[in-house]
């Protein structure tokens, strides 16, 4: 079997050899990518090794060199697959930002958009492949970044006084009163609004307030004294939708270009629509410039910092709002609130930087700041002292790093032990040496060990030193007082702390046994009353008290090791009682023992045909079945005798109960215990027959009838029949085997309710039967000759 699976396996792969390599005899030039793919996938599948590939593609007519080229083609369709996979995962979409207004450019700049993003997202590529570095965040740029945040003008405003009218805007004049009209006018491209009736009223170039006394000044002309003190009709002219304007940005924008936005905008809403500064780009020097002449200076940390906007001016149609070059970019970081970099002007100090990044943290190392600058031929690191921040100039490209504080004390003493107060404590003015401590400590307590006390310390090279005293002279002035060092730790030892946990035990006959602390002066009655006292089995005779024998050395040498003593006690504890009174010492072992005539209710079950079954008290240790069977007002009529079993501990006791009733001096008449249960069935009236048999069946019991009348009823014996060790279980649990004598065979008596078992051998077969064989081998052949047709077909 073996070596003809070896055989068949050797088969199978050269099959799939010659249909891996079945494009033989062509050049590696003329396959396509598809080809050596598909040819280097199928390769893959078979499980074969790159040499055996290699010996297979010999065999096909392929030299080393056209091996050498096919290796290189996989090669290069590999990386190609492999960046096609990078560009796909890495391009990017662009978002389009719109302020009550639609993004206008110039005819082609879309594309040279498009190719301006290309060519950053590929160098952006290089440069994460190349160095891996993270990008530095730049203060501010998280305000044009967040998606979260929107510039848009709120259109739903008052109209505001000091807005300037211009083509498109749309004006509403509403009259009430005595008359009641209503117009809503446009302003037209030469900047008038025309008035049915009236001539055109020019307004482009006013604010709404010289627009509207314009208005109603010509109004008069159809509405006599209006808007006049004691006239009846009124007018109000306030703006409605407005005209849009183009505006253009230009500098170090992210997307600089013209764009078209409310009239209402503002220098923000077009810094966030164009993007806002790149990363050569300023924040603070944007600049808003208006017929040919700058109007304002933005400084985008005014309000990153203090929220103020008075240089958020309103735009203007054909403003120019131009993004400079950053002057110095500074980075500060560590133990900053906000590390990042940041922009500094000309005059400004470290200070003004740190106010920037909302100051140090907590744990900030302020004492001194390392500065790394970038020089004309290498890098050069300056120190900072804390005098020094308020006038440091940074320069463009300084980094600033702040450390962190060492996480140790200058001044700390520690206390710990048997002192009323231990903890942490200070070397000042007043605390300086041990005793001065201990008196901060609030004193030693009571229980703290005087003769011997420690100090760890750490000498100058750091190793750890421990320095011993007699702190009770200390504290009296007979020692000279000892000077504490930073981080000193001071030991104050309990004589608690230097003995083994005192305690005495107690078990038996109480209510709550276990181990209990001792206390000096305790008595065994003392005992018995913290362990709740005694049970009723108790015995007050006899009490014992073991005790240890403790000597230290080899004086006073003696072999007795527990001292055992026994004695009485009365009852109630009396404090008069000389066993009560007894005086304990520290590990004693109380034993309180059980009463010997003291004895718990016991019971036993029994069940089935008798006259009144149930529950019955056990009231002597001699009582037996047949007792029990008596006590139950005896065995009903249809009660089996052959067929009752005793239940002991979830155990089958087998009883022959027909020979107790019998003879009750019989050794089957046992003695009962504690939660026996007898059960007596009715007259069960059929033969259960299981295992190695043809049909395991229950029979209906027939007087008269043999083991083998029985077995015949159930078709016989099975193949794997153990016919020498067939038994029978007969009701009340006892299996009798079958048995032989000379050349005799003895069966078991079959009694209604019997249970026949034949056993079985292990159906485990070693080798293969003859029809077995010949079967597999005629199967191997065939796909022997299959695989052997299929090869030499292959091969012309």
């Amino acid at each position: 079997m073996k070596l003809f699976s070896r055989i068949l396996l050797t088969l199978s792969f050269l099959v799939l050899v010659h249909a891996a390599f079945s494009q033989a005899k062509r050049k590696v030039e003329d396959l396509s990518d598809e080809e050596i793919s598909t040819f280097f996938e199928r390769a893959q599948s078979s499980g074969m090794t790159e040499a055996q590939l290699e010996k297979a593609a010999k065999a096909q007519g392929y030299t080393s060199a056209d091996i050498a080229k096919m290796r290189s083609r996989l090669t290069q369709i590999g990386d190609t697959k492999t960046k096609e996979k990078t560009t796909t995962s890495k391009s990017k979409t662009s978002s389009k930002r719109t302020v009550s207004g639609k993004l206008s450019t110039k005819k082609g700049a879309k594309n040279t958009d498009e190719e301006g993003s290309e060519d950053v997202s590929m160098e952006e590529e290089e440069m994460v492949d190349s160095t891996l570095l993270p990008k530095k965040k730049i203060y501010g740029a998280n305000l044009f970044n967040n998606k979260k945040l929107n510039f848009e003008p709120d259109l739903r405003i008052a109209t505001p006084v000091n807005y300037t009218l211009g083509p498109d805007d749309e004006l509403n004049i509403d009259i009430f009163g005595e008359v009641m009209d209503n117009y809503t006018v446009t302003v037209s491209p030469e900047g008038t609004v025309k008035i049915l009736n009236l001539s055109p009223i020019y307004v482009n170039g006013l604010n709404v307030e010289a627009a509207s006394a314009r208005i109603v000044s010509r109004l008069r002309q159809l509405y006599q004294g209006l808007n006049r003190p004691g006239s009846g009709s009124s007018a109000i002219i306030t703006l409605g939708n407005v005209r849009s304007i183009k505006v253009t940005l230009v500098g170090e924008v992210e997307n600089p270009g013209s764009y078209t936005i409310s009239s209402l905008a503002t220098v923000f809403n077009a810094l966030y629509l164009a993007g806002g500064p790149n990363e050569n780009g300023s924040y603070r020097s944007i600049r808003v410039i208006r017929n040919n002449k700058v109007v304002r200076t933005l400084d985008l940390y005014d309000f990153l910092l203090k929220a103020d906007q008075k240089d958020n001016i309103q735009l203007k149609d054909q403003d120019i709002i131009r993004v400079g070059d950053f002057d110095s970019h500074v980075e500060l970081a560590g133990e900053v609130r906000r590390p990042m970099v940041f922009e500094a002007v000309k005059g400004e100090t470290l200070k003004d930087i740190l106010r920037y990044a909302g100051g140090f943290t907590d744990k900030a190392y302020t004492y001194s700041l390392n500065v790394r600058r970038n020089t004309s031929r290498e890098l050069k690191l300056l120190n900072i002292t804390q005098d020094e921040v308020a006038t440091f100039q940074p320069q463009n490209g300084d980094s600033i790093s702040v450390g962190k504080i060492i996480e140790r004390y200058e001044n700390r003493v520690t206390v710990s032990g048997a002192v009323f107060r231990p903890g942490v404590f200070a070397i000042e003015n007043g605390l300086t040496t041990v005793k001065e401590l201990i008196k901060r400590a609030e004193g030693p307590r009571e229980n703290a060990f005087l003769n011997r006390a420690t100090i760890s310390r750490r000498k100058e090279n750091y190793d750890p030193e421990m320095i011993s005293f007699d702190l009770g002279k200390v504290l009296r002035g007979e020692l000279a007082d000892i000077a504490l060092h930073r981080e000193d730790s001071l030991m104050v030892y309990s004589l608690d702390s230097l003995r083994e946990y005192q305690r005495v035990s107690i078990f038996g006959e109480v209510n709550k046994p276990g181990i209990f602390e001792f206390r000096t002066g305790m008595k065994v009655a003392d005992i018995i009353l913290m362990a709740k006292g005694f049970k009723e089995a108790a015995s007050y005779a006899k009490i014992e008290l073991s005790r240890r024998v403790i000597t230290h050395g080899n004086d006073n040498a003696t072999n007795e090791k527990i001292i055992v003593k026994t004695f009485d006690i009365d009852g109630s504890l009396n404090i008069s009682s000389e066993g009560s009174q007894y005086e304990l010492k520290p590990f004693d072992i109380i034993s309180i023992r059980r009463s010997p005539n003291y004895e718990v209710q016991r019971g036993v079950t029994i069940e089935g045909m008798v006259n009144f079954p149930g529950r019955y008290a056990i009231p002597k240790d001699d009582q037996k079945i047949a007792d029990l069977i008596f006590e139950a007002g005896g065995l009903k009529p249809e009660g089996y005798l052959d067929g009752a079993i005793l239940y002991r501990d979830s155990t089958v006791v087998g009883v022959k109960l027909s020979e107790i009733l019998k003879n009750p001096a019989s050794k089957n008449n046992l003695l009962l215990m504690e939660n026996d249960r007898l059960v007596i069935p009715r007259v069960l009236e059929t033969v259960k027959l299981s295992g190695g048999v043809q049909n395991p069946i229950a029979i209906a019991f027939v007087d008269g009838y043999s083991l083998q009348d029985y077995l015949d009823g159930a078709g016989g014996y099975t193949e794997y029949a153990d016919k020498r060790n067939v038994y029978v279980k007969a009701p009340n649990g006892i299996s009798t085997k079958r048995r032989r004598f000379l050349f005799f065979r003895i069966n078991p008596r079959v009694l209604p309710g019997s249970e026949i078992v034949v056993p079985e051998f292990p159906t485990t077969k070693k080798g293969l039967t003859t029809a077995e064989a010949v079967g597999l081998s005629s199967a191997l052949v065939s796909v022997a000759l299959t695989l052997t047709t299929l090869i030499n077909n292959l091969t012309k």
